[in-house]
């Protein structure tokens, strides 16, 4: 069983900050990244329910794993659920970066506020949500918070913009809520400038990667002899 985890992603700029968190919780691993932006923007065309999106997603997945890694994590929240159902045949295990952190949201309702700055990541999130909290036994109540003029300052590379307007919109939203989910892992800064908030702020970037580790840990075991 190899030693690697790959990460799919659909910007850049999440390289170093999934290259930091892995090293950190697993020095000993092989990391490998994949990008590919076009499929962010493939799903937002197409939607997130079209076959071809969802072939080429499942096939992004497997060129992530082609050379050996054992667990394969989609860093994208809009392609996630998609990108999770990829037919693997056993050789890896294929996960969405944002399942981790829904599962320790629905425990900490039921008032969920989602918030997004990609109306494509809204739906996808819900769901993973409802399912997470259905798996759980609990009843969650989300409601959506779509920053959607938030965007184009990371498209700018204007990243300290972008948390602080995010921050700023949640903060403001966050009002009767139990627990703020960062939909998208570029939002994951914004939990330190709510960190005076009084409630929990989850980011996935930090739950889906320990949770990467600890499947890979986990096969690496059952097949030790």
């Amino acid at each position: 069983m190899n030693d690697a985890i790959a990460f799919l992603h659909t910007a850049q700029v999440h390289v170093p900050t999934f290259e930091r968190l892995a090293r950190e919780i697993a020095p000993e691993l092989e990391v490998r990244h994949l990008v590919m932006e076009e499929l962010l923007h493939e799903a937002r065309t197409l939607g997130i329910d079209n076959p071809m999106l969802a072939a080429r997603v499942h096939e992004a997945m497997r060129e992530a794993a082609s050379e050996g890694a054992a667990v394969v994590a989609c860093t994208c929240s809009t392609i996630g659920g998609v990108a999770e159902k990829t037919p693997t045949g056993g050789a890896f295990a294929a996960q969405r970066i944002d399942r981790a952190m829904a599962d320790r949201a629905v425990r900490a309702g039921p008032r969920v506020l989602i918030a997004a700055a990609l109306e494509s990541t809204l739906e996808p999130t819900t769901a993973l949500l409802l399912s997470a909290a259905a798996q759980a036994g609990v009843g969650v109540r989300p409601s959506a918070l779509l920053v959607a003029g938030a965007w184009p300052h990371f498209e700018a590379g204007d990243t300290a913009r972008y948390i602080g307007m995010l921050a700023s919109a949640i903060r403001s939203a966050a009002t009767g809520a139990d627990v703020v989910v960062l939909a998208q892992a570029s939002m994951a800064p914004v939990a330190d400038e709510l960190a005076d908030l009084g409630i929990e702020v989850l980011g996935s970037p930090g739950p889906g990667v320990a949770h990467a580790v600890a499947t890979l840990r986990a096969s690496r075991s059952a097949w030790a002899p």
